[in-house]
């Protein structure tokens, strides 16, 4: 994969250095893409800009606005729908002189309908959802970096199945002004990158905040809470496997392991994020079903029929219940100094017809904590199989500091 702080390096020489780095990844994205088709659209030339992440070629999901190039959505409702303006995060990423490689595959309107994106590990096995395109070409070497987002799972989830590094940070650390809105309570942008250190680099160019490129964390002493979110469901054995390895990976280098009951309050607010999300979807796409129902996918079109059914009471309560999760949260994060977790239920799913599950996920979104994931193992098929890393909110330097310190222990999944 391509490294991100690597190529900054190299471009940061001057505004040849920086073209040739474009000009690689341009060549990649013509050599790789008819198979992994992680683009949705791409601009005819890609030119360098000025500042940190000079030379970086930058994947953006479909659903954020590019002034530049179509943003359809994944629908062909917005076939050819070209926004007047960038989205605040595009032109974040053109402040820091990054590079816009081209609209990366997103499923309908980020839902569950599966994008034509295929898994560069394995061309038959799902790259996850929403961020698919986002994830794969990172994962198949053609960009050293993507935007996606996330309201369910749809930015850890496809690194995870991918194997690339991810993180979806604090709420509202990154703008989603411009992105088209699913659940605003929910919706978070975030970075993929080939490694951790790649991620804190370009967070803290995108944002001002240098703080983000954190140092590795020193291992020994910290807390790590360890919660299998007993009340998400089942993991596979693989999933099982890879929080045991990490786990006794951080042991090793004198982490204190502390494994985490789920006080009820989290499993409430768990129960939360569906009715939450039902209702604002609802409104977020109360035109798209209005106008154009026998356009949406099946999927989305039969999950916005039965939302309908959602009650303002019922939204209510949720807000409410979100509202206690947090801060039994507060109160788990007075034991631990970070958590760990499934990433995904195991491997990416054996088939395209599948985004998989978002069900380990979910919770940390609607608590707005950050996120972060590191590729840690293969599966018993070869594929890729990670952890998520959960921080306390507004603490994504820490975040980033464990994942680059595990990152390290880790090594490469090859």
């Amino acid at each position: 994969m391509l490294r991100a702080r690597e190529i900054a390096r190299r471009a940061a020489v001057g505004q040849d250095a920086a073209a040739a780095e474009l000009k690689r990844s341009a060549e990649l994205i013509s050599a790789k893409d008819g198979d992994v088709r992680a683009f949705a659209s791409r601009p005819a030339m890609l030119a360098p800009g000025t500042g940190p992440l000079a030379g970086i070629a930058c994947g953006v999901k479909d659903i954020i606005d590019t002034a530049g190039l179509p943003t359809g959505m994944g629908s062909p409702i917005y076939d050819g729908w070209q926004p007047r303006a960038d989205a605040p995060i595009v032109m974040a990423l053109k402040a820091a002189g990054a590079t816009v490689a081209g609209k990366t595959q997103t499923t309908a309107f980020a839902f569950l309908d599966p994008a034509p994106t295929r898994n560069p590990h394995e061309l038959d096995a799902s790259p996850g959802g929403s961020s698919a395109g986002s994830a794969a070409a990172v994962a198949a070497g053609m960009i050293p970096l993507a935007l996606g987002t996330q309201t369910g799972g749809s930015v850890i989830r496809p690194a995870a199945y991918c194997g690339v590094a991810a993180i979806k940070p604090s709420y509202a650390l990154l703008p989603t002004v411009g992105v088209k809105p699913f659940s605003w309570s929910l919706d978070t942008v975030g970075l993929m990158a080939a490694s951790a250190d790649d991620l804190g680099f370009a967070l803290a160019a995108l944002t001002g905040r240098s703080d983000l490129d954190a140092s590795p964390a020193e291992l020994k002493g910290l807390r790590i809470g360890i919660s299998r979110q007993d009340f998400a469901g089942a993991s596979d054995p693989a999933s099982d496997a890879a929080l045991k390895r990490v786990a006794d990976l951080a042991a090793s280098a004198g982490a204190k392991l502390v494994d985490l009951a789920s006080p009820a309050a989290l499993a409430e607010a768990f129960q939360a994020h569906g009715p939450l999300q039902d209702f604002e979807a609802v409104q977020a796409l109360a035109w798209e079903y209005a106008e154009h129902r026998a356009s949406l996918p099946p999927k989305l079109r039969a999950y916005l029929e039965s939302a309908r059914a959602t009650t303002p009471r019922q939204y209510d309560e949720a807000r409410r219940l979100s509202r206690r999760g947090r801060d039994a949260c507060r109160d788990v994060f007075a034991e631990v100094d970070v958590v760990i977790s499934h990433a995904a239920p195991g491997e990416a799913p054996a088939t395209l017809a599948s985004t998989g599950d978002s069900k380990f996920n979910r919770l940390w979104t609607l608590l707005g904590t950050p996120c972060a994931t590191i590729p840690l193992m293969r599966g018993p098929r070869g594929l890729p199989v990670s952890f998520q890393i959960i921080g306390r909110f507004g603490h994504d330097d820490h975040v980033i500091a464990v994942a680059k310190a595990l990152e390290k222990l880790v090594g490469s999944i090859g």
